[in-house]
């Protein structure tokens, strides 16, 4: 059992995920070319089964397939935009940080032994190099300002006293150097502060502006458009008369920039093959994500739709519940579809089988390590597949929680994470990997960019 507030990795398993390293590589080959019990589902019919590949298998195939578009070349982002980018070069100091000698505190810089005759004038941070001290001189100075030449050390404000005479006076023993902080002591110019895979964080970012950057070249955000298929889809209002409301369109863009990506489009196709024909060969995305239309249904187009523009099935179904019948395919072009099942939470499963370890392989995120918890009640299980079931985290447990059907989405919207049960199910107790929701997670997942 993992200890509360912890995640324990979950066992090692044979993987063919396309790491950092291996995808960072091609960045720089293009680089160089370019500039209670919660009850289980109902059981389903298992018609072609004989199709679909275990979930993990599934997951596998869709990061490696993503190789065929990691050749995109490294872009420069201003910093205000590369929150949750990876780095395409390294972060070299363009200077000696600091650049000058600064006082790292408020109080007085002081020459030679005290007690010290004080100048009218003090030093402020910003300020242009101040006039040198002489032995038994002080003079105020602030946070970051620059040292005078000839200072000895920096006296703390509250380590000082001045006497009748207006003379300062040390409460403290001070040591040569003390509390200043000399130049290049964090780094000198050219020396790498950060290699080529760094994910940029908010403290990347802070130094990078520290060390001079306007800008970072980093591995370009993967853009990603979506494609609503259903003519009973409503946009707003209450549902009626066999109309329901639009639950993917409001919630796959989001979702997908919480993965990393950059949504270019969103689209309402309906039922037309021939306008999904259009949108999938007139895209210039990355990745295009269809919702619905993925069984073999009388207006089910995508799979007609992927045959008639000669696209490769990589993926067509997947043992998991909810979700099996979504896919991944890949075009001529080596773009990339993902086809999500229209039910709301069959969709999500869809979106983090297959959307999220392809977006995570373009964008050259590190896979995410397993963790694993135990349930605090029993999940049931389906006979062959994996069951992925929303879950909230109490302290060292996993409470799964209930309204987690394919049509549902009260479960995931009060989730922490996705539990994935394997067939047969878990008991309470039971160890069980989980998948955190982007928001949920801690790291960079969280950027809605």
């Amino acid at each position: 059992m993992t200890a509360p507030g912890t995640r324990a990795a979950a066992p090692a398993e044979d993987s063919d995920d396309l790491d950092v390293e291996e995808a960072l590589a091609l960045v720089r080959e293009a680089n160089d070319d370019q500039p209670g019990q919660v009850p289980a589902p109902a059981p389903e019919a298992h018609g072609e089964e004989h199709r679909a590949v275990p979930w993990r298998q599934a997951r596998e195939i869709a990061a490696r397939a993503a190789r065929t578009r990691v050749r995109r070349a490294p872009v420069t982002v201003p910093l205000g935009d590369a929150l949750g980018l990876v780095l395409a070069a390294p972060l070299d100091a363009l200077t000696d940080l600091p650049s000058f000698d600064t006082s790292a505190m408020d109080g007085w810089a002081v020459a030679g032994p005290g007690p010290w005759d004080v100048r009218d004038e003090g030093v402020l941070a910003g300020h242009a190099q101040p006039e040198p001290l002489t032995d038994g001189e002080a003079v105020r100075i602030a946070t970051g300002a620059r040292i005078p030449a000839d200072t000895t050390a920096v006296l703390r404000s509250e380590h000082g006293r001045t006497d009748a005479q207006g003379r300062l006076h040390t409460t403290r023993e001070l040591a040569q150097g003390q509390d200043i902080r000399p130049r290049a002591q964090e780094c000198r110019g050219g020396d790498q502060l950060l290699p080529i895979g760094t994910v940029v964080t908010p403290a990347v970012l802070g130094l990078a502006a520290a060390a001079g950057y306007d800008s970072v070249t980093a591995v370009p955000r993967p853009r990603a458009e979506v494609l609503v298929l259903g003519d009973e889809l409503l946009t707003e209002g209450l549902p009626h008369d066999g109309l329901i409301r639009d639950a993917l369109g409001p919630m796959l863009p989001p979702w997908l920039r919480a993965l990393g990506a950059e949504v270019v489009a969103v689209r309402r196709i309906g039922d037309d093959a021939e306008a999904l024909h259009q949108a999938v060969t007139g895209s210039e995305a990355d990745l295009v994500v269809t919702t619905g239309g993925t069984a073999g249904g009388p207006v089910d187009h995508v799979h007609p739709v992927l045959e008639r523009i000669g696209a490769e099935l990589l993926v067509d179904g997947v043992e998991v519940r909810p979700g099996h019948p979504m896919l991944l395919a890949r075009t001529k072009d080596a773009q990339h579809v993902v086809g999500l099942p229209g039910n709301p939470l069959a969709a999500v499963s869809g979106l983090l089988t297959l959307a999220e370890p392809l977006l995570r392989t373009l964008a050259a995120h590190p896979a995410p390590e397993p963790y694993t918890l135990p349930l605090k009640e029993a999940i049931q299980g389906h006979p062959h597949d994996t069951r992925l079931v929303p879950v909230v985290l109490r302290g060292d447990r996993a409470a799964p929680l209930h309204y987690n059907g394919p049509a549902m989405l009260r479960g995931i919207a009060a989730a922490d994470a996705l539990a994935v049960v394997p067939p047969g199910g878990a008991g309470q107790g039971e160890e069980t990997e989980l998948l955190d929701l982007p928001w949920a997670a801690a790291g960079i997942g969280v950027c809605f960019t």
